[in-house]
């Protein structure tokens, strides 16, 4: 399952990268430098939301081995 931290974090992944490409295009380092800062951001927020899901997939699988005993 996707979380909203993992969407979030891609959809800002590539925003980053559609403005890195633009900054490149029309010759602008600071909306490269944006980009690749956007980029980053995109990314750590991804990795906090598959952290979120593999914690939630934890407490998930201890509750399943609870209830077999």
């Amino acid at each position: 399952m996707v979380n909203k931290n993992q969407v979030k974090g891609e959809i800002k992944d590539l925003t980053g990268k559609v403005q890195e490409q633009a900054g490149k295009l029309v010759g602008s380092k600071e909306q490269e430098a944006k980009g690749l800062k956007k980029q980053v951001e995109g990314r750590a927020e991804k990795a906090l939301g598959d952290v979120k899901e593999g914690v939630k997939d934890a407490k998930e699988a201890i509750k399943d081995a609870v209830k077999k005993h």
